[in-house]
């Protein structure tokens, strides 16, 4: 079974290593934090030279790879092959390939770690390549983290440097930002560096260091939306339309989706009697935007969220040129707020 990237850092940061590491999955972060730490603390500097290998996976093949792997180390009790863009691999899917990388990791060099950095991809599971990374190496399948965890992620991260953010702070930088997970982390890096002592990160933290704006974000937008302020959702939009580039439309069509969305599976669980915790459990919501989006599906029955799909569905068309007419795209988000809100 794939090992979590928070529990192999852990066993690296104790400095235990594994003969082999293979990394793939759709998420990079993970892939580059693991491979990341090997390159740098596996091995003294001074040993480097003779004894880390760095290849890439569009200028390699397997059998350079074992051969480096095979290789005894130099005045060393180890050295180091890494595999970075495995996924380039031509030759990783050809079955003999397959065969003599089986055999290795069957059998590794232990004085050698081998890692391979196999980003956006997975291995096909009905492989026996598959059966024995997955069996006889730290094998990391590195997941995209959804949506409803993303808070949690940020707060766990932000905790690692022994400060701490408050909900709405960490809800901010989800909406604002998404979980691309390499922006996110250089983006709160950024912010925390401004901190020597440990610090509660507040939206107006957020607002001074990042630049996202307290009262007029993706956060705040849909929470107008939600509340049918009609005044302070026009507002926001006319902030948008000032710096497009910042705030493009299209992603707001899949916020404004996912939103409803969440005030549909509202009404549903309602049906079945559930009470505020459960539909807090229900979205993976902390309880504070929970009680936000209850207000919203009070203003918003069933039949007007269905509504709403339909008006979504016709302004992403419209954006992509069908019926768009003379529309500009601040207009077009105006012209469906004003649908939703009406």
């Amino acid at each position: 079974m794939p090992q979590l990237p928070q529990a192999v850092l852990k066993d690296l940061k104790a400095k235990k290593f594994a003969p082999i590491y293979f990394l793939d999955g759709e998420e990079p972060y993970f892939i580059d934090q693991i491979t990341d730490f090997i390159e740098k603390n596996a091995i003294a500097e001074h040993e480097r030279g003779f004894n880390q290998v760095v290849m890439y996976g569009k200028d390699s093949n397997v059998g350079l790879i074992l051969n480096n792997a095979r290789k005894f180390p130099m005045m060393s009790d180890r050295q180091v092959v890494i595999i970075k863009e495995a996924q380039s691999l031509a030759d990783l899917g050809n079955e003999e390939m397959q065969k003599l990388l089986v055999s290795y990791v069957q059998n590794p060099l232990p004085s050698t770690i081998l890692v391979f950095a196999h980003k956006y991809k997975k291995l096909d599971g009905r492989t026996a390549l598959y059966r024995e990374l997955n069996k006889k190496t730290v094998y990391v399948r590195s997941e995209k983290v959804k949506d409803y965890k993303l808070t949690d992620w940020i707060e766990g991260f932000i905790k690692e440097s022994e400060h701490s953010i408050d909900n709405r702070a960490a809800q901010l930088l989800a909406d604002s930002i998404g979980n691309n997970l390499e922006v996110l982390s250089n983006e709160i890096g950024k912010m925390l560096i401004n901190f020597r002592e440990p610090t509660k990160i507040t939206t107006e933290h957020i607002s001074k260091y990042i630049g996202i704006n307290k009262d007029y974000n993706n956060f705040e937008f849909l929470k107008a939306l939600g509340f049918k302020d009609v005044i302070k959702t026009n507002k926001i939009i006319h902030f948008f339309s000032q710096n497009p580039k910042a705030h493009p439309v299209i992603p707001m069509f899949s916020l404004m989706f996912n939103y409803f969305t969440r005030i549909a599976l509202i009404h549903q669980a309602k049906k079945t009697g559930a009470n505020e915790q459960q539909i807090a459990s229900l979205l993976g919501l902390p309880p504070f935007v929970v009680k936000e989006y209850m207000v919203a599906s009070r203003n918003y029955n069933l039949g007007k969220v269905i509504d709403v799909f339909a008006y979504i569905k016709e302004a992403d068309l419209r954006f992509k040129g069908v019926d768009s007419g003379s529309l500009s795209e601040t207009e077009n988000l105006r012209e469906l707020v004003y649908k939703i809100l009406h």
